[in-house]
């Protein structure tokens, strides 16, 4: 039971309704909404919501849904269900698109997974569409409402005979008019135009005698009449026997396809009650996106667990209003449970305490509607049999009835019929009438209430009636926060304690007079005083001990944060470090592999040219030059310590250094000032006078020295990775190389790309007679590194380039 009867006014729940309609595609999801009620069966209502919810989450998924052609065609089929009958072309087009609707709705779900949409398949069951319907409908009648021109061959033909004599027509009557209009008889701007149906030609009234024919129809001025050519009778006349006759058949065909649409309206009404239902429920969906509404879990026995639930309307109004500027709807947290049954809310005026009672009052009603409610994740729900309302001023001069007493006649109702799931709520309980009455009368009330086990929210300023609650098992009191400082409401409710009025305060923050303020506090007695400023009090303890507990949690996680820092810091160096050694040690490796190169190269070149001076210059001139650049060190200066060997003192198989360097070697002859040395596998002729002699220990320290210089050369090369990467081309062009030249270009570009972590080179040789694509790809295959050799895409040069693959 639902009280007063303009509940959903008072609550706010007829704006809801409106918004629904407004949402519907046709009346027939409109008649729906009309028809929503207050829901008691848990079973139902259940069902209800998870149609709603189903739907909510099939717009939010994006799906391809049908959303046109809701048409309401419940007039066509009463008029096609009279024998003889027959619907028009745009009866039949609204059928025929609304029924498309239907089955493409049908398919939709047959065709989604099991899991999805599981109460919605079921509205679907016992709906038929008769496809051979649909398509002797779409034989007829064309997706743009036109009749098309095969619908049946006589049809076809007097289209065709229809639309020759309206050319010859035309062309006959263009004539006349370019004729008259060379007369001067009908004006230079005038055309042809339509009287009865037929062709006529605008003649100046005093010419009409000139243009023989009949006259239809003149002006309102008498200065134009509408003459039919004579030499045009004939046409028109065909014209006009043709399209009776394209109009009879176009009946014949109607008034058949309605016959054979008549027997299937049983089952069409159940389809359109289907798409209806399916028009109500995606509006439901709509709103509920709206409102970012979700799904409770939902029991069968009396209860609220609602976590961060909002004004519906107050919600949409702020989401609205105040988009430049947006304002919150503070949420809700609301307990009514079988031991904690009544809330009694108490707090200053306009502190929220009506809102949050108006609140719980639109919220449950919505959600027994089948509506989805405001309310956060893990929130629960119940059902209630009744709701009873009492707010706002009900006085009726009518009924000789008071504010007061209108209070006192809800108040029987509710005590009359509220049991244990009945859910009242109840705006400033007690007011109307001297306040020692009134609060006496309102606490009695609450005791039978209490004693029926109702469930409650009553908002009241009475003081014996928040004792009443303090006492009583079942009743708990709430409050609307305050800002004590500032004197400022909060709307956030409280449930375990009472609230304070704040009037004393309030009053003297207005700048009423201080001796009215005064006067007032001695009047209302040191107990109610205290009592208020035991509650201001309260409010400041609770306002401290939040803003500390906020600055601690705020500390709490900038330490949290901190440390994460931390934690991700030494993470980041010890994998930058493990990078750093990778990278210095691969370039190590190929800085090493470029020196032995050089060096090679270098002893070649000596080997070549049997010594000669000049050009084992040139050669160690280039050496000197590799280090400067590559290895970018400098030799070392000659030590002034250093005393010049004395030729008289080498002899063979000692071992001597070259001044200024750090490596050694063995002296193999000595002639007079020339020495013959042996450094690493190559013989050098010296001068005796550049060699300084080494001794064991000298050679030990020369050789760590070197160790170590060749270690930190290779951590320290100055190679640019990144940079080298960065300019590294993928391809490689061969094409004009000669072999050999073209092997050594090869080898060092792999060597390149197996470093740089390349995953994939090309090398573009031609096809020619074959030989450089033989060298590139013997080498590939000879290579570890390279995983699979094949020719490139023919689009992209066939066998004239290889694609290698790398490791």
């Amino acid at each position: 039971m639902i009280l007063p009867n303009n509940f959903e006014q008072k609550i706010g729940f007829a704006q809801l309704r409106e918004m629904l309609e407004s949402l519907c595609l046709s009346a027939l999801g409109r008649q729906f909404v009309a028809k929503m009620q207050f829901q008691t069966k848990h079973d139902q209502l259940e069902k209800l919501l998870l149609q709603t919810d189903e739907f909510r989450v099939l717009l939010q998924s994006g799906a391809d849904f049908p959303s046109q052609h809701y048409h309401d065609v419940h007039p066509h089929l009463v008029r096609a269900s009279l024998p003889g009958a027959y619907l028009d072309v745009s009866a039949f087009f609204a059928v025929k698109m609304s029924l498309r609707t239907i089955r493409q709705a049908l398919t939709f779900f047959t065709h989604a997974e099991e899991t999805l949409y599981p109460t919605l398949r079921l509205l679907g069951i016992g709906v038929q569409v008769d496809r051979n319907l649909l398509a002797a409908m779409d034989k007829v009648i064309d997706d743009e409402g036109q009749v098309r021109d095969n619908a049946s061959p006589l049809l076809s033909q007097l289209r065709q005979e229809l639309i020759n004599r309206q050319g010859m027509l035309r062309k006959q009557i263009a004539g006349i008019l370019r004729h008259a209009k060379n007369e001067g008889w009908i004006p230079g701007d005038a055309e042809p135009t339509i009287r009865g149906g037929r062709l006529v030609l605008p003649v100046i009234a005093e010419h009409k005698r000139r243009v023989k024919g009949l006259i239809h129809d003149e002006s309102a001025s008498g200065q134009t009449v509408f003459i039919e050519p004579e030499a045009v009778f004939e046409l028109n006349n065909d014209i006009k026997d043709l399209e009776n006759a394209y109009q009879r058949e176009l009946i014949r065909i109607l008034t058949h396809l309605t016959d054979q649409l008549r027997p299937h309206i049983p089952d069409l009404r159940k389809a359109y009650q289907y798409l209806g239902l399916l028009d109500f429920i995606r509006a439901k969906a709509l709103l509920a996106g709206r409102l970012e509404a979700t799904m409770p879990v939902l029991q069968p026995r009396p209860l609220m667990q609602w976590k961060k639930v909002r004004h519906p309307l107050l919600y949409l109004t702020f989401k609205e209003h105040f988009k430049d500027n947006p304002r919150e709807v503070v949420p809700l947290d609301m307990e009514l449970n079988p031991d904690q049954r009544m809330l009694l809310i108490s707090g200053p005026n306009a502190g929220g305490k009506s809102v949050s009672m108006k609140t719980v009052g639109l919220v449950q009603y919505m959600l027994q509607c089948g509506l989805l409610i405001p309310a956060g994740d893990g929130s629960e729900a119940g059902v209630f049999d009744d709701i009873f309302l009492d707010i706002g001023d009900e006085q009726s001069l009518e009924n000789d009835l008071s504010t007061y007493s209108s209070h006192l006649l809800s108040m029987k109702q509710f005590v009359t019929l509220a049991g244990k799931r009945s859910l009242v709520l109840i705006d400033e309980f007690g007011t109307g009438t001297e306040p020692a009455l009134g609060g006496a009368i309102a606490e009695a009330v609450l005791d039978q209430l209490n004693r029926a086990r109702a469930f409650g929210v009553i908002t009241t300023h009475y003081t014996n009636l928040k004792n009443y609650a303090e006492r009583t098992p079942g009743i708990v009191n709430g409050a609307m926060r305050y800002d004590p400082e500032r004197l400022q409401p909060l709307y956030r409710l409280e449930i375990g304690k009472p609230g304070s009025s704040f009037a004393i305060e309030i009053a003297r923050k207005i700048g009423l007079p201080k001796q009215i303020v005064e006067r007032a506090t001695q009047l209302v007695g040191k107990d109610k005083i205290r009592y208020d400023r035991l509650l201001e009090g309260l409010e400041k303890e609770k306002a401290d001990l939040e803003l500390r507990n906020a600055e601690a949690a705020k500390a709490e996680k900038r330490m949290k944060k901190a440390a994460q820092e931390y934690q991700d810091l030494r993470k980041h160096l010890d994998d930058t470090t493990l990078e750093v050694l990778r990278d210095a040690k691969a370039k190590a490796k190929l800085l090493l592999k470029d020196t032995n190169q050089q060096i090679e190269a270098t002893i070649a070149e000596i080997r070549t040219n049997q010594a000669d001076k000049e050009k084992t210059k040139d050669a160690r001139h280039k050496l000197d030059t590799f280090v400067r650049e590559k290895l970018q060190i400098e030799p070392p200066k000659p030590k002034a310590s250093r005393e010049v060997a004395d030729p008289k003192t080498l002899k063979p198989g000692d071992k001597v250094a070259l001044m200024g360097q750090d490596g050694y070697g063995e002296l193999i002859s000595i002639k007079g000032k020339t020495a013959e040395v042996l450094f690493g596998g190559m013989k050098t002729i010296l001068k005796a006078s550049q060699l300084e002699k080494v001794g064991r220990a000298e050679i030990r320290e020369r050789e760590k020295k070197a160790e170590k210089a060749s270690f930190s050369a290779s951590a320290s090369m100055g190679m640019d990775l990144t940079g080298r990467m960065a300019n590294f081309s993928p391809v490689l062009d061969l094409r004009g190389e000669r072999a050999e030249d073209a092997l050594q270009k090869v080898m060092a570009f792999v060597d390149d790309a197996v470093m740089l972590g390349i995953p994939e080179i090309k090398f573009l040789h031609g096809r020619g007679n074959g030989v450089l694509r033989q060298v590139v790809r013997d080498y590939l295959h000879r290579v570890r590194a390279a995983a699979s050799v094949a020719d490139e895409h023919a689009d992209r040069g066939g066998d004239g380039a290889t694609v290698a693959v790398l490791k």
